[in-house]
């Protein structure tokens, strides 16, 4: 099953939680994994009380040093790239009788670093082998 997304900012956290959940068969038992099929975009959980996203996204961008990048066709795109691969393409969240097993604050998240984009997103579940 594939998710499409739509974001409208350069750098920008998208919350999927409720489409990740709205997407899942009811008697689905075992897991939800979640790939960004993109590289420079980026998958993971978080909190997302008001303003927590964009201080994720302050707290990625010290992450690299101000230098020169070497990437091919444009050195200024290098930080995008790099800060998805620090990141993960990819989240896995357990699933109990179709609902995501998440804590109390958390979310199933998307990190925009090349935005505005249409993203693609693969959603592959996995049913437990155990009853």
């Amino acid at each position: 099953m594939e998710l499409s997304v739509k974001t409208q900012r350069r750098r920008q956290i998208i919350d999927l939680t409720t489409e990740v959940q709205t997407a899942l068969p009811p008697d689905h038992t075992g897991l939800a994994v979640l790939t960004v099929l993109h590289t420079t975009a980026a998958m993971t959980t978080a909190d997302l009380d008001p303003g927590t996203d964009l201080d994720l996204l302050d707290a990625l961008d010290t992450l690299l040093p101000n230098r020169t990048w070497r990437h091919p066709h444009n050195p200024q795109h290098a930080p995008d790239h790099l800060l998805a691969s620090i990141v993960g393409p990819s989240v896995t969240v357990p699933v109990q009788n179709g609902q995501l097993v998440l804590g109390t604050w958390q979310r199933i998240i998307m990190i925009e670093f090349d935005g505005p984009r249409d993203r693609r997103i693969r959603l592959t579940l996995v049913r437990s082998s155990s009853p």
